[in-house]
């Protein structure tokens, strides 16, 4: 009988879920192996842990590569429910993740469609492919919701 392995995406809105129950703002990641066996799994902690590179996506990509005991990620991919911010997006670069999936995309903050544009640059050695506005409308509302909370 075959496994069936939960949606990347819905295990990341999960993570952005309980990052915001946290306080943190609500962006999850999930970085899944080639067989799409999820690797590991992260929600925002850079108020938790008073370190403002504790982005998800750092938090993922760094304990997929220890699990795995490589630095690199060549055969995964990156699932996250906003579009990385340019220190995220070079890390998936450095990580040479194979694909870089995103929900919301981020006019202001973004570093892969919007603003630095990472991979475009000269400087970039890796470029995966990229998916962008996968579940954008539940990123989108998990974020609006957040900072409406604050105002």
């Amino acid at each position: 009988m075959a496994q069936h392995l939960p949606d990347p995406m819905t295990l990341a809105l999960a993570e952005a879920a309980a990052a915001a129950a946290r306080g943190e703002v609500p962006v999850g990641a999930v970085v899944c192996g080639p067989d799409g066996a999820v690797l590991a799994r992260a929600g925002n902690e850079t108020e938790t842990r008073a370190d403002a590179s504790a982005h998800a996506e750092m938090l993922a990509l760094r304990a997929a590569a220890a699990a795995r005991g490589a630095p690199r990620l060549p055969d995964c991919d990156l699932f996250v429910t906003l579009e990385p911010c340019p220190m995220c997006a070079q890390a998936a670069s450095l990580f040479r993740v194979r694909r870089l999936v995103f929900g919301a995309y981020d006019p202001k903050g973004g570093g892969v469609e919007h603003g630095a544009r990472v991979f475009a640059a000269t400087s970039c050695h890796h470029r995966p492919e990229v998916v962008g506005g996968v579940r954008e409308g539940a990123a989108q509302a998990l974020l609006r919701a957040f900072f409406a909370a604050r105002r």
